[in-house]
């Protein structure tokens, strides 16, 4: 132990050498090294990493650099510098490849062409509060993958995912030591009002798809609806994580399984993450091209899921797949197989557009409410919701939302309309006395229905649990008011 630092042989040994060390004070590892300052003065600096891992690499880095000669001591200044090395050092390693693309898209369109100048010891809180007003009056910059308006401001949608970047940027400058503290901890960001996404009624979209006669979206239709489905997983799905086979129809156990999508990215994007979470690039004829669509792992483990079908739609994935293998067939080798659900004719994968496009026909062509694809995912989980009863956990295990939360906050109207029915049935049960003990009289029902000689009442049960079953018995009521 040296007694002028309290430092270790070890750590005292290792900046005399010019060398890293790493301390652990207080749950968190610090990196030390010595450098020499512009004016030929020897300094010590600490930078603090929340794991070992992390100051591990930092320390290789540094010691890797100092070897080369190329050992540049962290001075980020302004706010310009600070995100370069936030996104080198922080982005690159914790993002998902999604993630990396709509916050780079963020940075370059909205953070630094703004305020890519400002020095860190300029931002406050108040810095931070008057840069989310002016957004509100900026026009939106139009994403080549997904157009907007011309004429659309950024929305406060928007800028709730910039507060959120932005704070977790401050957040490793405090840990790196470049600022004291995080300025948009306490900065109030413009309130977000979700939008209420229009859904079709189960009699619109049994109408839509009794009038569709493109087949490719009809089958997308019921996927996305009986499943939950998102656009990119179903155009990543693959025949091999599908299982149809006559034994698991005939016993209700058909099912798809859910561990990758499709989704077309900026060229730029895929090699700064060296390929992170890309399963496969699919070739293209267009090398001009900024952008390329891949199969990629799903963002989060929660989208990984099994998934039962109904009978009738695991019918016509069997359909659909013998006309693809006909298909096969015919082209030969002018067939490109990824192995692909969602194909083209000559099975190359779809873009967005072959759906959304064929979509939009649909409701032209028939005068429907006006809806988008991801509208089915929505009608997916609001009908599961309304058969099961709430059963909240079952419908997260499908739609794969990563929180139970995530699935109350966007369907709470659902869980309301049934907590409307409770406030009802109570003002009739205790203040207007017509049923005073609610569990006598359920019995009471119970004890007074019959079940003919002839019908199997095992059998019954079982009809009466099917959810498909359920939802046509509602439907016949319904034409027998």
């Amino acid at each position: 132990m040296n007694l002028r630092t309290g430092w270790s042989k070890e750590i005292w040994k290792g900046v005399c050498n010019n060398m890293a060390s790493i301390r652990e004070r207080n749950g968190k590892f610090n990196v030390i090294y010595s450098y020499t300052n512009e004016k030929g003065e020897r300094k010590q600096k600490w930078e603090t990493y929340e794991t070992k891992a992390e100051a591990k690499r930092r320390k290789k880095e540094i010691e890797y650099k100092k070897e080369m000669g190329s050992f540049v001591v962290r001075k980020c200044k302004t706010l310009d510098e600070l995100i370069t090395e936030y996104v080198a050092l922080y982005g690159k390693e914790n993002w998902a490849l999604s993630t990396y693309e709509g916050n780079v898209s963020l940075i370059n369109n909205y953070i630094l062409p703004i305020i890519g100048d400002a020095k860190l010891s300029e931002i406050n809180t108040r810095f931070i509060e008057r840069y989310y007003q002016s957004l509100l009056k900026r026009r939106a910059v139009i994403n080549p993958l997904n157009k907007t308006s011309k004429n659309e401001l950024v929305s406060a949608s928007t800028i709730r995912d910039i507060n959120k970047l932005l704070r977790n940027c401050f957040e490793q400058a405090v840990k790196w030591e470049l600022m004291e503290k995080n300025p948009c901890i306490h900065a109030t960001v413009p309130k977000h009002k979700s939008q209420k996404r229009d859904i079709w009624t189960a009699d619109t979209l049994m109408y839509a798809l009794s009038v569709c006669e493109d087949e490719r979206l009809k089958l997308a239709i019921n996927l996305s609806f009986s499943c939950s489905l998102r656009l990119g997983e179903l155009l990543g799905l693959t025949w091999d994580c599908v299982d149809i086979s006559p034994e698991a129809i005939e016993e209700n156990r058909a099912y798809v399984f859910i561990n990758k999508e499709s989704q077309r990215i900026r060229k730029e994007s895929l090699n700064a993450l060296d390929g992170k979470d890309v399963l496969l690039v699919f070739p293209t004829n267009h090398k001009k091209n900024s952008t390329v669509r891949i199969l990629k792992t799903p963002k989060t483990e929660s989208n990984v899921r099994k998934i039962f079908l109904p009978k009738s739609v695991a019918n016509m994935l069997v359909d659909w797949k013998a006309e693809q293998d006909e298909m096969k067939e015919i082209l030969g080798d002018e067939y490109m197989d990824y192995n692909l659900v969602m194909a083209s004719t000559f099975g190359l994968p779809l873009g967005d557009g072959a759906i959304r496009g064929p979509l939009k026909k649909l409701i032209e062509d028939y005068n429907l409410p006006p809806v988008v694809f991801h509208s089915f995912r929505h009608s997916s989980v609001t009908y599961k919701l309304k058969l099961n009863g709430g059963d909240i956990k079952a419908v997260q295990g499908d739609s794969g939302h990563a929180q139970v939360n995530m699935v109350t906050d966007v369907y709470s109207h659902i869980l309301d309309d049934d907590r409307r029915k409770n406030a009802e049935l109570f003002k009739e049960a205790f203040y207007e006395k017509k049923n005073l003990d609610p569990q006598m009289h359920v019995q009471q029902e119970n004890n007074n229905a019959t079940v003919a000689d002839e019908v199997d009442p095992e059998l019954l049960a079982k009809v009466l649990a099917n959810p498909e079953m359920r939802a046509l018995l509602n439907s016949l009521a319904k034409t027998m008011k």
